[in-house]
């Protein structure tokens, strides 16, 4: 994710958003009244900022699956939504190790052997398409 911001224009503010959280919106004081300032009202640095938090929570829905999204979308603040989807992920990449092992292994059962015949090989790859479960044939 960081290379994929760091080549977007204000990359690192997008990024920092991310990793520290949002922008605390300065304070104004009105009629003995304090209140955050209005969009309107921030500085041209601030308006950068306010606008790089919400494009670091877009770029991090825009990369979820239908599923994922779903559970997420209500989330406005980067940091929390980055660190919920971390959690939410954690088993994936073990998950992911574990398919490429069972890859390997079905792989396996389609290598050439020294001294087969091509009708031996043949009959090998379609009993082996025949009875695995995670095999189709295309027709």
């Amino acid at each position: 994710m960081e290379l994929y911001l760091m080549n977007r224009q204000h990359g690192r503010m997008i990024l920092e958003s991310v990793e520290n959280g949002p922008l605390i919106w300065p304070m104004i004081e009105e009629n003995v009244v304090t209140r955050p300032k209005k969009y309107y009202e921030l500085s041209a640095t601030e308006v950068i900022q306010a606008d790089c938090d919400v494009k670091a929570t877009n770029i991090i829905l825009q990369g979820l699956l239908l599923e994922v999204y779903a559970l997420f979308s209500n989330h406005q603040i980067a940091k929390e939504l980055w660190k919920r989807i971390q959690l939410l992920m954690q088993g994936t990449s073990l998950m992911k190790q574990e398919r490429e092992c069972k890859l390997y292994d079905e792989f396996n059962k389609f290598c050439y052997k020294k001294k087969e015949t091509l009708h031996d090989f043949s009959n090998k790859f379609w009993y082996a398409c025949v009875t695995s479960p995670t095999l189709t044939i295309l027709q």
